[in-house]
């Protein structure tokens, strides 16, 4: 009896202690939570409390303006021209017999380049011919009576009044042989024009007249245009200016004679070398500009008139010019600027005046001094006024760069001097 209570007992007391024991689990639970919530808070306090960590100093790129000698241009647009052209027309009237060159081909001056018929001509100096010997006949029967007549007067045969009738005779005989000879030159003149021949070398072009049709000779457009030549070799170019560009080559000089170089459309470099060689008497009231002419040499005969092409004109000689990249021109509402930085690390927008790009490097013509460290890379990242980490850079010219930031100067490029 008294082991069955024991047992009953124990049983009683693990059973209490089972029961308990979820709960006491329970309490260590809520009591963790409550600490971690009450850590998480300081520490989310003491992080509001804190200062935040200052960002670290940017760094960028700095170098010194590129010192080179460039020479700048002004740009144009024009086109080509013949040199010299002319229409070619008859002299004498009468029907084409033949054409002896090819449409387009290049003709040397002096070329047979059609043939009229020339019977009548030939007819027409046959007959001068004979107006030549009844003409000298005439002078030497008038010659042979005043020589009879001069031999006479001696013996008194014959009056005074008669020896100047035959002297008389006699200079009409001369007289009427020189216009016969006249005729004859005028004569073979006509023969001569029946050859259409090339009045100076150049490109030819297609015959307007072919064989069997008749052609007028006359006075300018009157007489039948036959074809044209056109000299190419020199050729010109021809452009308009504004009043602003013709003022600014008046001043320096580059009116005449300056170097021009040209490019075609389909170029990429001005290939084409040549001279200015003569600009108009006045402007054009109605547009203001200024009509100009440069001369090129042609030797292939390759420049054709009638083409398009972009011209630059040395408009300032060779100057000492300072080149940054053209990145790092900076936009400041109306101005444009260049960061650069100090000794001590600060940066400095520096307005400056801006030139023509050159093989991908800006011209800055005014602004900043050959000593300044101009920022080339990290120009995000630099405000004027603030601090950042100089890290030295070079600054190369881009060989064939296009000058692709020609809108702040839209009529000038330059070249560096090799």
């Amino acid at each position: 009896m008294n082991e069955i209570t024991s047992i009953d007992l124990a049983d009683d007391l693990n059973t209490d202690i089972w029961h308990a024991e979820p709960r006491r689990r329970r309490r260590i639970v809520w009591i963790a939570l409550i600490v971690v919530a009450l850590v998480g808070a300081w520490l989310v306090l003491r992080g509001h409390d804190a200062a935040p960590a200052a960002p670290p100093t940017p760094v960028v790129e700095v170098a010194a303006p590129l010192q080179r000698q460039v020479t700048e241009w002004d740009d144009y647009i024009g086109r080509f021209e013949a040199s010299r052209s002319v229409e070619v027309r008859p002299r004498v009237s009468g029907q084409i017999t033949a054409v002896h060159f090819r449409d387009g081909e290049i003709v040397r001056q002096g070329q047979p380049l059609f043939t009229l018929d020339s019977r009548p001509y030939r007819a027409a100096l046959a007959e001068a011919q004979a107006g030549v010997a009844t003409a000298s006949s005439d002078l030497a029967l008038a010659q042979s009576d005043l020589g009879r007549a001069q031999r006479l007067v001696a013996a008194d045969a014959v009056a005074p009044s008669e020896i100047d009738a035959i002297k008389a005779r006699v200079r009409a005989a001369q007289a009427a042989i020189a216009a016969a000879r006249a005729r004859v030159r005028a004569r073979q003149l006509d023969v001569e024009f029946t050859t259409v021949r090339a009045p100076m070398s150049g490109r030819i072009s297609d015959r307007r007249i072919d064989p069997g049709n008749l052609v007028a000779a006359g006075d300018g457009p009157t007489a039948t245009l036959l074809t044209t030549i056109n000299a190419l070799d020199p050729i010109y170019f021809t452009f308009e200016g504004s009043e602003g560009l013709f003022l600014k080559a008046k001043r320096q000089g580059a009116d005449k004679g300056a170097p021009v170089a040209i490019r075609l459309q389909d170029e990429s470099d001005y290939r084409w070398q040549g001279t200015l060689d003569f600009t108009d008497n006045g402007l054009d009231p109605r547009s203001g500009t200024m009509r100009a002419r440069a001369v090129l040499r042609n030797p292939e005969l390759f420049l054709t008139p009638g083409m398009f092409g972009n011209m630059r004109l040395a408009s300032g000689g060779q100057v000492n010019a300072l080149l940054v990249p053209d990145t790092a021109v900076q936009t400041d509402q109306a101005r444009k600027v260049l960061l650069v930085v100090g000794k001590d690390g600060t940066v400095a927008a520096k307005p400056v005046i801006l030139g023509p790009v050159v093989d991908g490097l800006r011209v800055i013509r005014s602004g900043i001094l050959p000593t300044d460290r101009v920022v080339i890379q990290g120009t995000q990242s630099a405000i004027p006024g603030g601090k950042v980490k100089p890290r030295p850079g070079r600054i190369v010219p881009a060989q064939g760069a296009p000058s692709a930031a020609t809108a702040a100067m839209p009529s000038a490029e330059a070249t560096l001097v090799r």
